[in-house]
């Protein structure tokens, strides 16, 4: 079951096969006997599919039904799919019982490689186990933690040294992080270990707490690529990451806040999260030397975080993060989460928390990122960024050429925000 949950299915040969087994079977039901007649009807339900899912598309659209309109590729996926299915599904009728039997393989074969392709399109969910929400990765293996470290008098990058045994990549994996405090249900954690964390007498390092969108899950892969990207780069330096779960097993939009509704999210990752951090990885107990991220969803939280609680941690990198939590629905937030309490809700936003306390983020280094072609994060990015500038932040923006709100803008936003990272961290030169 592990190993196919793990099964790659943006990279690797499942589009393939599945876009191959596709077009064959495409092949195999358009040849129709029974003539011109039966031939027109299968090619109507085929087209009735494809209506049918640009239809579908339109409403969504108009309708705003999962936010931001979807992209074209999503159109072009389904209307491909659901042709094919209508296809298939006009197979059934005056057919022999072989033909019967394909078109039912068919129409799995074409849903699967229906969604497949849109979930490529999207690129969030590397692999089988995380577009079903579950993270398909062993509990790690941790090293002895040595709580308490002081921070370092010089810069990492100036004292290490790799040893010659230090592995070439990092340890990927997952831990049950417990909701002491909070009760908050949360998913495992994903968890990174850098090259530098798997050697005898290792350093202590920096951390990167970092939050995925919603829906999504505490997924580390993204992460992990990119830290051991500048890991090769920087003799096996680099923060030790935890993927926390802040939208929680029900995966939904907690606006990063405690409620009655949908439980205690700012407690779990302010308090729970931090305090494992602290007791069971080898990481520099120094707000200096910490950071709080996001991607989507989780950079909304993360900047919050980051507004709310200066004391914790002195970075934070927001890629293509929402303008304020809960920023998707909120008049279901304001009522769910606030009680209807709308100055409640608006002192949540970041940047009204970042207004309200200003020279309060001296020192801090934030990094922000945002599609080209994903308007509305734009614009999010740039207040927020600016609103974090003014508050005494010092900041970066980088605006993606091309990128829309996933893909590119995740894996581009990662490279970008862990590249300042790195300075402010002491892991590279500034």
């Amino acid at each position: 079951m592990h190993t196919l949950l793990a099964l790659p299915i943006i990279d690797g040969p499942v589009p393939w096969v599945l876009g191959g087994l596709s077009v064959a079977l495409i092949l195999v039901l358009a040849v129709r006997p029974g003539g011109a007649r039966q031939r027109a009807r299968a090619f109507a339900a085929a087209a009735a599919g494809a209506l049918l899912a640009l239809a579908v598309y339109l409403v969504v659209n108009a309708t705003g039904a999962f936010g931001d309109p979807l992209p074209g590729f999503v159109l072009w996926s389904a209307m491909a799919a659901c042709g094919a299915i209508g296809l298939a599904l006009a197979s059934f009728r005056r057919s022999r019982w072989w033909r019967k039997v394909v078109a039912g393989i068919a129409v799995a074969v074409f849903a699967a490689s229906g969604v497949v392709a849109v979930n490529a399109g999207f690129g969030i969910n590397p692999t089988l186990g995380s577009l079903f929400g579950v993270v398909p990765a062993d509990t790690i293996a941790l090293p002895p933690s040595d709580a308490g470290d002081d921070p370092p008098d010089q810069p990492l990058y100036e004292t290490w040294h790799a040893p010659a045994d230090m592995p070439a990549t990092g340890r990927v994996g997952t831990a049950e992080i417990p909701a002491t405090v909070s009760g908050f249900d949360a998913r495992p954690a994903g968890i990174y270990l850098p090259p530098a964390a798997l050697v005898a007498d290792a350093p202590a390092l920096p951390v990167i707490i970092f939050m995925m969108g919603q829906p999504g899950n505490p997924d580390p892969s993204f992460l992990a690529a990119t830290l051991d990207a500048y890991a090769a780069q920087h003799d096996g330096l680099a923060p030790i990451a935890v993927v926390a779960d802040q939208v929680g097993a029900n995966v939904v939009d907690t606006a990063c806040a405690d409620s009655t509704a949908y439980g205690n999210a700012e407690t779990y990752i302010t308090k729970d999260v931090v305090t494992w951090v602290k007791a069971h990885l080898h990481v520099i107990d120094d707000p200096r030397w910490w950071v709080i991220g996001g991607y989507s969803n989780g950079g909304g939280c993360a900047i919050t975080f980051a507004a709310e609680h200066p004391e914790l941690w002195k970075n934070v990198m927001d890629i293509s993060g929402e303008p304020y939590p809960g920023s998707e629905q909120p008049d279901n937030i304001e009522k769910t989460v606030y009680g209807g309490s709308t100055q409640a809700f608006e002192a949540s936003k970041p940047v009204n928390i970042l207004a309200a306390h200003p020279g309060a983020y001296d020192g801090m280094t934030a990094a922000f990122t945002a599609g080209g072609d994903d308007p509305t994060y734009v614009t999010a990015a740039q207040t927020v960024s600016a609103a974090a500038q003014r508050a005494g932040m010092s900041v970066s923006l980088g605006i993606i050429p091309g990128a829309g709100h996933t893909g590119d803008a995740l894996t581009s936003g990662l490279q970008i925000t862990v590249g300042k990272m790195y300075p402010a961290l002491g892991l590279s030169p500034g």
